[in-house]
């Protein structure tokens, strides 16, 4: 932490320091003492570690109150990190934020009370004793206001808190627009999540008949996951290394994986995108990788396949001329075109590809020239075509229903 606060060193005569500091030693134990009598979760003996750090808390923030005072520039750093481990050990104590707060308040009062009492004794003057006072409750606000903060880190970081903050930090960073990075940090830095340049979100799907996985998988500390959800994702820091995709496979057995690019933090939103329509292309036998995909191999066919209905119409478009063709007649015609795109017209290439003579090869080109004519030499166009044929699976014709549609009700 690095939260500072200094008291007014204007407002009050250095000299009360030397008044006060007699009372440190029995207020530190006043204070104690009144704190266990009016909140009963502290009335349990103080022996053993935790009545230490309760005392020592007492005593760092009225030590260094009264140091304040006599110098303005002493750092509060050392008893604001005993009040923010205070706040951490209250909540793994069990006890409430509300009498945590309380603890705070009685401490004010009491301290409050003692030093009307040696004000009166040393006749300090109404002006110092109301400047006191403020300071005094402006003090004790602020070490409460620590000590919460360590509370709500302890709470943020327990197991079950944890898992919760992890998936609502993962959901930030893949929410489209991503939050600002500062609440992305803020939240990274509660649950100690170093934030990357740069990361690769996953994709995961449960494959057909293994049934919802039970146990809970082990991930690296690093990895972001939310696996309940409709579309469970993952987020790995850097890229997926063989290792790293490995030990991520052995912890999701029954999952097809999708491995997204990796990308700029800001970005991954669009890369878990890419690799979730990987995996519909997958199920619609589109990519045949098996049950890891890396959708670095497929950015062209994750493209092409980026809006369905206008690579559909594309295909009405460019194909028509071949729909009064027989379906098989169909195939053979779009296994040549295919082909003859692959090799850049070479005859004997296409004839080696397809494996039929180069007079076959030919005669089908002949039947093409005849059907698609100009289609065969416009740059745009052939461009076009091979974004249609390679939008089908590979080696597999392109579905007569799909790609050469007949007037039909497009409900």
């Amino acid at each position: 932490m690095t939260v500072e606060y200094r008291l007014d060193g204007g407002a009050l005569p250095r000299r009360l320091a030397d008044v006060l500091r007699p009372e440190l030693a029995s207020l530190a134990s006043e204070i104690v003492e009144e704190i266990r009598a009016k909140i009963p979760a502290y009335a349990r003996p103080l022996d053993g570690p935790y009545g230490k750090s309760i005392r020592a808390g007492v005593q760092h923030a009225l030590s260094l109150f009264i140091e304040q005072i006599a110098n303005p520039d002493a750092s509060a750093q050392k008893c604001y990190e005993v009040h923010h481990k205070l706040g951490q050990n209250e909540m793994r104590e069990g006890r409430s934020l509300d009498d945590l707060q309380a603890a705070y308040r009685v401490g004010a009062r009491v301290s409050w009370r003692r030093m009307m009492r040696v004000g009166k004794r040393n006749g300090l003057s109404s002006t110092v004793m109301s400047q006191l006072a403020d300071a005094v409750f402006a003090y004790m606000d602020k070490l409460a206001s620590v000590a919460l903060d360590g509370y709500l880190e302890a709470k943020a970081t327990s197991a079950g808190a944890l898992e919760t903050w992890r998936r609502r930090l993962l959901g930030m960073i893949l929410q489209s627009p991503p939050a600002p990075e500062a609440a992305i940090a803020e939240l990274a830095q509660l649950i100690g999540w170093t934030v990357p340049e740069q990361a690769s979100p996953i994709a995961v799907q449960a494959l057909p008949g293994t049934g919802h996985n039970q146990r809970k998988p082990t991930l690296d500390s690093d990895v972001l996951a939310d696996l309940d959800g409709i579309e469970p994702r993952l987020l790995v820091p850097g890229s997926v290394t063989e290792a790293r995709l490995a030990g991520i496979r052995a912890a999701l057995p029954g999952c097809r994986l999708a491995v997204g690019p990796c990308v700029r933090l800001e970005a991954a939103v669009y890369a878990l995108r890419w690799a979730r329509k990987a995996l519909t292309l997958a199920q619609h036998g589109v990519i045949t990788d098996g049950q890891v995909i890396r959708c670095d191999n497929h950015l062209s066919t994750v493209l092409v396949h980026s809006d369905d209905l206008l690579l559909e119409t594309l295909r009405d478009k460019l194909l028509a001329p071949l729909r009064g063709l027989t379906v098989k007649q169909r195939e053979r015609m779009l296994e040549t075109l295919r082909a003859w795109l692959d090799t850049r017209g070479s005859v004997p290439d296409m004839a080696g590809q397809l494996g039929v003579h180069p007079q076959t090869v030919r005669y089908r080109m002949r039947q093409l020239e005849t059907s698609l004519g100009d289609l065969l030499h416009d740059p745009n166009q052939r461009f076009e075509m091979e974004l249609v044929l390679r939008a089908a699976p590979s080696g597999r014709p392109l579905r007569r229903d799909v790609v050469l549609p007949g007037p039909r009700d497009r409900r």
